[in-house]
């Protein structure tokens, strides 16, 4: 088995272990390249059905090309969409681009408060997100099956041993789980595996005429291109082989302060 099909194959192998352990599950959906292979893998595990919906948090600060994407695929692939927004922080105008919120501030109402809202409202006990360890320091200290408290906060201090592909799926009632079936994954594998599989992307991640592509895509006062000629798939493998600039480069919030992400994913942040 090829090495991708390795990836590939404990992915699904999580899924379907979240899906057997689990109650009233859902998944995340960022619309970006790693959500939407964790959405492709999510078919292939159950055989081209995804049996729990998908959760969208709209800043409504999202670039409009990423909701006409999100729309397509929808209604293409029959799935089940529930969209969160925290509408009170929206309609009060308490937001990074209103001027009234750091960015920071911004993701935490904008995209916690939000999810946290949709969690409480549907009673999702766990919710299967597509976070890698070689994205973000943060997210390397993260479980496959990592557990939160009621208020979704997380204790990376107090996280189960996992070994031997032995996980522990049996909490306390009220503990919300988060699952990370592409934990294991980095980003060039994302890429390869999105050739090998032919899954469609946004055209975001594609150079411009500008020679500008998105490496990584989020709300667009936020989050800014970089300089690239890669225009196809295969182009941006190779242009990832030879870099040594983060994935996360172009995301301002990131570069608030040192410790600004742990800070908002102890809260709950994605």
């Amino acid at each position: 088995m090829d090495y991708l099909s390795k990836l590939e194959h404990q992915s699904i192998y999580l899924f379907r272990e979240a899906f057997n352990k689990f109650e009233n599950l859902a998944m995340l959906w960022s619309i970006g390249k790693d959500s939407t292979v964790l959405l492709w893998l999510a078919r292939k595990a159950f055989l081209g059905h995804v049996p729990f919906p998908l959760v969208h948090v709209d800043t409504t600060y999202k670039i409009p090309s990423m909701i006409e994407y999100r729309d397509r695929l929808v209604k293409e692939w029959n799935l089940q969409l529930v969209v969160g927004r925290n509408h009170s922080v929206l309609q009060e105008g308490r937001t990074f681009p209103n001027g009234k919120a750091t960015r920071v501030e911004c993701c935490g109402t904008l995209k916690k408060d939000a999810l946290k809202t949709v969690l409480e409202q549907k009673h999702y006990t766990g919710v299967i997100v597509g976070v890698r360890r070689d994205e973000e320091p943060t997210r390397a200290k993260e479980r496959y099956f990592s557990p939160r408290d009621k208020n979704m906060e997380w204790n990376v201090e107090d996280q189960p041993p996992e070994l031997w592909d032995q996980f522990k799926t049996d909490y306390e009632k009220g503990t919300h789980i988060r699952i990370h079936p592409l934990l294991h994954w980095t980003e060039l594998n994302i890429w390869e595996y999105i050739e090998r599989e032919n899954i469609p992307v946004i055209p975001l991640y594609f150079s411009n005429e500008k020679g500008e592509r998105y490496r990584s895509i989020g709300c667009y006062p936020c989050t800014f291109p970089i300089k690239s000629q890669a225009k196809t798939v295969p182009e941006i493998i190779q242009e990832l082989r030879q870099t040594n600039t983060p994935e996360r480069a172009g995301r301002a919030q990131d570069k608030e302060s040192e410790d600004a992400f742990e800070k908002l994913r102890r809260d709950g942040y994605m």
